[in-house]
């Protein structure tokens, strides 16, 4: 049976009263007076909790982390040992700012151990922040991230990049061939395409007829190129615009949400072709070099139309169902 009452070891200094049920805190911890922690978190020995500090529920804090002012940590977060929280760019001993920076965790995100944070960040709702990493701006929700500075190499819950049909097994001469949802059991909205290439002496060809290949009426396209491979773009999921991505030269990296299921796609030929409904959360990373990427989109540019919150298009979605 859960404890109603939190469970406070003996040579722990806890000033704080405001400590839900169950919650456990260990040897050797400082908890102040306006610190406000959660039901069922474990605060493990020689943790520093300062007063502008806010726990949600199911929050682990393993040995030797300090939470100073302005650290919110939402629920069910991870915070791996030795993990440093900052909260003041320009510190100076006895100079103090009006109100520190916040730094927040969302909700099922970890940080590894011995990670550092800079002041006034957000790490997104289950990110993972790889041990040793020194995070020097905010993290997309579910993205994995790692290094100094903290570079965004995957997200989570996409396994291994989704592949198409391999180069040269016949499509050559084929008007297209698409890979149905069922087939590749990928995110709702989301359709891939072996696009047909001819080959000869004087070159290759790729082609897509827009009635086949591309399932809507485009009304607009455009490029993108020249981007740097540390840069994520997209991050955003459209309200009635429909997608189809193209890399004509280069490759990168897809990752499709949702709201259920998250799948990543690498786009490395011109003979991929990939189709995003409305309502599918979509982030592009990892460009190499020379990547250019073609979008034909349904609808003109609107910017009613792009949902760039991951909790609101999480809210549109549950209102759609």
């Amino acid at each position: 049976m859960k404890s109603m009452t939190p469970e406070i070891h003996s040579f722990a200094d806890v000033q704080a009263t405001a400590i839900g049920a169950g919650t456990r805190i260990w040897q050797y911890c400082v908890v102040l007076a306006g610190a406000r922690i959660g039901q069922d978190c474990n605060i493990c020995s020689h943790c520093f909790v300062e007063n502008d500090v806010v726990i949600g529920d199911r929050v682990t804090v393993k040995n030797g982390v300090q939470l100073w002012d302005g650290v919110r940590l939402e629920n069910d977060v991870f915070i791996g040992p030795n993990v440093t929280f900052t909260n003041d760019v320009y510190p100076r001993s006895r100079v103090y700012p009006d109100r520190f920076m916040e730094t927040i965790v969302g909700a099922g995100a970890s940080v590894g151990a011995g990670a550092t944070l800079l002041p006034g960040l957000s790490i997104g709702k289950g990110a993972m922040i790889g041990a040793g990493a020194v995070v020097t701006g905010s993290i997309p929700p579910n993205s994995i991230a790692v290094g100094n500075p903290a570079r965004v190499i995957g997200y989570a819950g996409t396994g291994d990049q989704r592949l198409f049909s391999k180069e040269g097994e016949g499509l050559e001469g084929k008007r297209l061939e698409k890979t149905s949802v069922d087939d590749i059991n990928a995110a709702a909205g989301v359709n891939c395409f072996d696009l047909p290439k001819f080959r000869d002496a004087r070159g290759s060809l790729s082609v897509g007829e827009f009635a086949d290949a591309v399932p809507f009426s485009v009304a607009r396209y455009f490029l993108v190129y020249d981007v740097p491979s540390t840069e994520i773009r997209g991050e955003h999921a459209h309200r009635i615009c429909h997608q189809f991505l193209i890399a004509v030269h280069g490759s990168l990296s897809v990752v499709v949400d949702d709201g259920q299921r998250r799948d990543e796609f690498l786009l490395d030929r011109p003979t991929k072709g990939l189709h995003l409904a409305p309502l599918t959360w979509g982030i592009q990373y990892k460009y190499s070099k020379d990547a250019v990427l073609l979008v034909f989109a349904s609808h003109a540019y609107d910017p009613e139309d792009y949902i760039r919150d991951y909790d609101e298009f999480l809210e549109v979605i549950r209102e759609t169902q």
